[in-house]
């Protein structure tokens, strides 16, 4: 029992010094992004080469964003992250990398003119959301629909406004949201409005124009969000 008790002790302290790990995190991130001006996330697989169309479909998106004056947030590191970094540094533009501190992983990419490193992953999912004013999600594993998921639900929930959502290359994401709409809308779990909180999207020049007339127009701030767009075109919901 007394050896327990040591056990649970050492632990307790071990958590109190982490909260201090936590807000330094916290003050580092809020007090460097806060820099940055009106910024674009972008999310996708690791594991793409630079001849990847996916890496090459990210570079491109990022180098046009940051020529129409948005910085460009990545998790930093290689594939997709990295591309969305090079594209956003070859533009001229501010390029974010939010490094996650991982065992046996490469290091950031070394495409990054804002660098800051994380332990833990909800402080770096903080700092993807609260800086945005607009989410792009390239093909991915867990890790790109974790985030993907996550600003989703942060959007459908009202803890942020409705910043656009785009899931690019549509040949990759419309079999989800073809099961979405099978089984999870069918059965009452969601609803079509709250699907159409994301947009497939493939051309980077209609997905940066979307972007830049959100951002200009305010549309975030509008319970219809980019949908107000389609609206005012005539067009049928983008998904």
């Amino acid at each position: 029992m007394s050896d327990t008790r040591y056990v649970i002790d050492e632990m307790s302290v071990k958590d109190t010094w982490r909260v201090f790990r936590m807000m330094a995190e916290l003050v580092e991130g809020f007090d460097e992004l806060s820099k940055i001006g009106p910024a674009v996330s972008i999310f996708g697989t690791a594991r793409a080469t630079p001849s990847d169309p996916v890496y090459i479909l990210a570079e491109t998106i990022a180098k046009k964003l940051a020529e129409k004056g948005f910085a460009v947030i990545t998790g930093g590191g290689p594939g997709v992250m990295e591309a969305g970094n090079k594209g956003a540094l070859a533009a001229g533009g501010t390029s974010v990398g939010l490094n996650i501190i991982l065992p046996n992983e490469q290091g950031p990419n070394p495409f990054q003119t804002k660098s800051l490193d994380f332990r833990y992953f909800f402080l770096r999912k903080l700092m993807f959301v609260k800086y945005a004013v607009a989410f792009v999600i390239l093909p991915g594993g867990f890790g790109s629909l974790d985030e993907l998921f996550e600003a989703l639900t942060l959007i459908q929930t009202k803890k942020i406004q409705r910043f656009p959502l785009f899931l690019v290359d549509s040949k990759f994401w419309t079999p989800m949201i073809d099961w979405l709409k099978a089984e999870v809308v069918t059965r009452g779990y969601l609803s079509l409005d709250e699907l159409n909180l994301l947009t497939i999207i493939d051309d980077p020049d209609e997905l940066v124009d979307h972007i830049a007339w959100c951002e200009n127009e305010k549309c975030y701030l509008s319970p219809e969000g980019l949908m107000g767009r389609s609206k005012q075109k005539g067009e049928e919901p983008m998904i």
